[in-house]
């Protein structure tokens, strides 16, 4: 530990900067304890304040144009990527969709204080096709903001901090090891949270072929769309479906409780349909399934051309 203080000491610069790249890119590492001590060690003859707040600005917008890029680029296969690989539970696109939504690119002024948000809301102001000064006003905003919270309790804290260094340098070793341990306790409780939520979301689903039987065999489903606006303004939904909207009691009178209904979102695991048709069930829909792979297994098994009408169109004097 002794040597991690003598490294922040005359690497401060340094590691500042890539501790919170790393971070900001999407990766499981804390970057506020650095910056707390960062600030703390810069009153003791360290870093000075100026040096170590740019290179956390550098590092927050330098992450922050990658995934805007990305999402430019890629649209909301990006976005799908990320939640696959984060750490949160599968909700985090639909959250972001609902976050982005409502407050648009100033959501980025807090984004960074919100655990997943940071790492999706970048690409999410690309794929929504945010024009990029917009964008780089916001992100550097919401990047000093961060920056300069975590640096300036370093300041305040600093003599208490110093003790604390103080101790763990003491430890040698054993410091590392505690830390260690704590990032690792951190990954797991992380990871058990993600799986006890898919086996929360576990229900029998319909896969496409069996939609394509039922539609050949004349039974004519209810199509859901359980996305969000923002997520139906990325991409179009299937001609005809119904929009949940977060309002599903709203939509309860439109649907038949003797006819398939197929409930769709374009989330990880089709977790944000399953939400609504584990809801549907309890509800007295008993024929409400959530489609498997979603709106991308839709388009991917009938962009061919083919003409398909997805049940009766329910006149909009009905919903």
């Amino acid at each position: 530990m002794a040597n991690l203080i003598y490294l922040l000491q005359e690497y401060g610069v340094l590691i500042v900067f890539i501790v919170v790249l790393v971070e900001q890119m999407g990766a499981p590492i804390p970057a506020y304890p650095v910056l707390i001590v960062a600030g703390a060690l810069a009153m003791n003859g360290g870093t000075p304040l100026p040096a170590v707040l740019a290179v956390a600005l550098a590092g927050c917008v330098m992450a922050d144009m990658f995934w805007f890029s990305a999402g430019r680029r890629y649209g909301r296969r990006i976005l799908k990527v990320l939640c696959r690989i984060s750490l949160s539970p599968d909700y985090c696109v639909s959250q972001t969709e609902d976050n982005f939504k409502k407050w648009g690119v100033k959501s980025m002024v807090v984004a960074k204080f919100i655990p997943g948000f940071n790492t999706i809301a970048p690409p999410m102001a690309g794929a929504m096709g945010t024009r990029l000064p917009l964008f780089l006003s916001f992100s550097l905003l919401g990047s000093l903001l961060w920056s300069l919270t975590g640096i300036l309790i370093g300041v305040y804290f600093n003599e208490n901090i110093d003790e604390v260094l103080e101790v763990l340098s003491t430890m040698g070793g054993t410091a590392l090891a505690v830390l260690g341990t704590l990032l690792a306790l951190f990954v797991l409780f992380k990871y058990v949270e993600r799986r006890r939520f898919q086996r929360a979301m576990q229900t029998e689903r319909i896969d496409v072929d069996q939609l394509r039987a039922l539609l050949d065999a004349g039974h004519e489903p209810v199509m859901v769309d359980a996305r969000s606006a923002t997520a139906r303004q990325l991409e179009p939904s299937i001609p005809g479906a119904l929009p949940v909207d977060g309002n599903l009691s709203a939509l309860l009178g439109a649907l038949p409780r003797d006819r398939h209904i197929v409930v769709y979102c374009s989330c990880p695991n089709d977790v944000t349909a399953a939400s609504v048709a584990k809801q549907l069930h309890e509800r007295g829909y008993t024929l409400a399934k959530p489609l498997h792979g979603g709106l991308e297994a839709y388009n991917t098994a009938f962009r061919t051309g083919d003409t398909v009408v997805v049940g009766e169109q329910i006149p909009a004097t009905d919903r």
